[in-house]
């Protein structure tokens, strides 16, 4: 996969309270991604575009559209790349 089709799959960071706090209590980071995208998918994208490895995705459909809860091994992971993103 390539930086171009990554950036399809995942469109941008989804911040409110509640998913900040998920970056603190469970390593998790949520995104908004594209609504026919795989959790694999999302998996890969995730390490084109920011280097990290997720160890796991679990996807919901809201009314903002498809969202990402991708988890990290680590807190500090986790914080790190909501520092990239631009959540804290």
């Amino acid at each position: 996969m390539n930086v171009e089709a990554a950036t399809k799959i995942i469109l941008r960071p989804y911040i409110t309270e509640k998913t900040y706090a998920l970056v603190e209590n469970e390593q998790k980071i949520c995104f908004l991604v594209e609504k026919e995208a795989t959790k694999s998918q999302i998996i890969e994208a995730v390490k084109v575009l920011y280097n990290e490895d997720a160890i796991n995705v679990k996807t919901a459909r809201t009314i903002y559209g498809k969202k990402a809860f991708v988890r990290f091994n680590s807190p500090d992971k986790a914080r790190d790349l909501a520092n990239k993103v631009g959540m804290m």
